[in-house]
């Protein structure tokens, strides 16, 4: 029997789920790793960790479907990381992430210039620490002797393409969010170059998402050897997570908008063409094709919750149990709102320098109150996102993916503040099945799925209200003390 496995290269985690020819779940692993923080405002994670990750992965799910034939590996992964490579192609740095805050202060000085604006409005993507741009830009002025002796500047899907084909390639949606490419044009963008002294050459080769490579079996190479029951498929080397998850999740027709919330958040909507923002509050990259994304991304998502239980409330209960605590609790929290911004924050403060704050705290409050207020939270702040986007685009549905779709309460929750209906796919991770829709175009293969019924929620406009009241008070809150951080 044939399968396709979508694979998603993920902050916390790499996911590889084996589809059937008719979009049935045979066979899903997930390998976690670390994030490092070497220094303050600093997130780093183990490159080779990563690809080991990825290699685990695969092969778990071709011992469990032995019998059967992979047709096809497509691709996912996160956005905004940046490796430091020699001549020899090894690491000269790990593998620099999204929540990285150390070019902030440069990138604050930076936004309000008429080059910064200019940058935006060709790339798509908020002058922002998040960016690769501003990365190399403070590799530039704080670290030279790194910077100049550095053969390629990459991110993680491009090292682990390379280890395995010896190719320095990109697609076009991972190379729209480095903040180097120019959007309209879908090529490097050279006064981004010129201002980076980033040459092109250090830089892979732009490849379209639906680009294909196999592997060419050495027998001497130990990494080649472990994959020997991939010999004959497909390697598609697909899009980014933000734009899959919109792909697998069905929010690409017109009316619809994606919110995802994992580690971090995003809200995503599709367009034909590119969009940027006049105040540079979101972010355009590209999809695939004519399709590109705006949105905005949060850094503080379900890492808010995970926070709350680890390291202040420090309980044994799963993470089912400890979301269901806040059941108990009426909407608003009896008054108790958090600023969730633990990692500082993109979208839609774009503020690096923003920290969590608790409000209105009282000695009636208790742990069942904290968990709410923290859930209640990371979706008042998608809803702010939210908003911007419908300045320009009318919505009549969301489409919700990523774990937090696996609590019924968390998802009405959003249901109720958006006063919008929202749809849970059957399939839980939309961008690994976003990355087999891409795949499958590689291929020309034509799929008719048999998916079951999507779950639909309804909104409440009693809670609607209450929570619309909090969320307009938590961004009032903001204001407040913003010049405090």
């Amino acid at each position: 029997m044939d399968y396709y496995i979508g694979i998603d290269i993920g902050t916390t985690s790499t996911k590889a789920v084996a589809f059937s020819t008719t979009g049935s779940v045979l066979a899903q692993h997930s390998i976690a790793y670390p994030i490092t923080h070497p220094q303050k405002n600093q997130c780093e994670q183990n490159p080779n960790e990563i690809l080991k990750a990825v290699i685990n992965c695969l092969n778990t799910i071709a011992l469990q479907l032995r019998q059967d034939n992979p047709v096809l590996i497509s691709f996912s992964a996160a956005m905004h990381s940046l490796l430091l490579m020699d001549k020899k192609n090894n690491p000269l740095t790990n593998c620099i992430i999204w929540a990285d805050n150390r070019a902030s202060e440069l990138a604050v000085q930076f936004k309000e210039t008429a080059e910064g604006k200019k940058f935006y409005q060709a790339s798509g993507v908020p002058i922002h620490a998040m960016s690769p741009f501003c990365k190399l830009c403070w590799f530039k002025e704080k670290e030279p002797v790194l910077f100049y002796n550095t053969s390629k500047f990459i991110g993680i899907k491009e090292f682990i393409f390379h280890r395995l084909f010896e190719k320095y390639i990109i697609d076009t949606a991972i190379a729209s969010a480095t903040g180097l490419l120019n959007t309209n044009l879908l090529e490097w963008d050279h006064p981004i170059l010129t201002y980076t002294g980033v040459d092109e050459t250090k830089l892979s080769t732009i490849v379209a998402t639906t680009h294909i490579e196999y592997l060419t079996i050495d027998k001497t190479n130990e990494l080649h050897k472990s994959l020997v029951a991939f010999k004959q498929t497909a390697f598609v080397i697909g899009s980014s997570d933000g734009a899959l998850a919109n792909l697998g999740s069905g929010a690409t027709v017109k009316g619809s908008m994606a919110v995802t919330i994992g580690t971090s958040s995003a809200v995503r909507v599709v367009t034909k063409q590119p969009i940027t923002d006049a105040g540079m509050r979101t972010f355009c990259y590209h999809l695939h094709g004519d399709q590109y994304i705006t949105g905005g991304a949060s850094n503080n998502g379900a890492i808010v919750l995970q926070w709350l239980k680890e390291k202040i409330l420090q309980n044994d209960l799963s993470y089912q149990q400890f979301v269901n605590m806040a059941k108990t609790i009426a909407p608003g929290s009896d008054g108790l709102l958090l600023l969730p911004y633990l990692l500082g924050e993109r979208a839609p403060l774009w503020n690096s320098d923003a920290r969590a704050v608790w409000w209105n705290l009282s000695i009636e409050h208790n742990t069942a109150h904290l968990v709410r207020a923290a859930l209640e939270a990371i979706v008042y702040n998608t809803y702010s996102i939210a908003k911007i986007l419908m300045e320009k685009t009318t919505v009549s549905i969301i489409y919700a993916s990523g774990g937090f779709t696996d609590s019924e309460f968390w998802v009405q929750l959003l249901a109720d503040l958006f006063n919008l209906p929202v749809i849970v796919s059957e399939i839980k991770e939309s961008a690994a099945f976003g990355a087999i829709i891409l795949g499958l175009q590689a291929l020309q293969i034509t799929a008719v799925f048999d998916l079951s019924e999507e779950k639909k929620y309804y909104p409440n406009p009693i809670n609607h209200a209450i929570y619309l009241r909090q969320c307009n008070k938590m961004e009032r809150l903001y204001e407040l003390v913003k010049a405090e951080f």
